[in-house]
């Protein structure tokens, strides 16, 4: 990644359809081959009932860390293009879909774009976010992992996100 400085960002990443797990992999694949990403974490696979739309296959979710020297917006377009290379569809908000991923934090960036707020609004309310966030963050011994696993702690919701697959 040459000389550029480089930024840690969180990714969460879903899939309710077909082959999830291969969504996922294939996702984290084409991240860690871009020239200017690395995928320096991950948590384990957990499985959770849909939230919003309940009528749905469950999702297996997971929480990546990167290494880039993207700028947070190019790393959001590069997310946005990967999700449309798999097959992502946008037809009904919080409906199926092959992949989602989510820029949870870009550094210590705080913004209120419209097309990309950081921190992600939702996140804090989201056990099946949280839960291989604060994973992921503590086996990298981050800075934010305390504050997170202490926000986990309060957060309802955590038993059904059940640990699917350890990486």
């Amino acid at each position: 990644m040459g000389s550029k400085p480089l930024f840690y960002a969180y990714i969460a990443l879903g899939s309710n359809m077909g082959d999830r797990e291969r969504f996922l992999q294939d996702a984290i694949r084409q991240l860690d081959t871009h020239e200017e990403i690395a995928v320096s974490g991950r948590s384990g696979i957990y499985e959770t009932e849909p939230v919003g739309v309940v009528d749905q296959d469950p999702f297996l979710n997971m929480v990546i860390e990167v290494e880039t020297s993207l700028s947070a917006q190019a790393l959001f377009d590069v997310m946005v293009r990967i999700e449309l290379e798999l097959g992502r569809t946008r037809e009904l908000r919080w409906g199926p879909r092959t992949l989602d991923l989510d820029l949870l934090l870009y550094q210590d960036t705080v913004q209120d774009d419209p097309f990309l707020i950081l921190p992600h609004p939702r996140m804090l309310e989201r056990a099946f976010v949280m839960v291989p966030l604060v994973e992921v963050m503590q086996e990298r011994g981050a800075e934010q992992a305390a504050f997170m696993a202490a926000h986990l702690e309060q957060l309802d919701g955590k038993e059904g996100v059940i640990l699917w697959k350890k990486i």
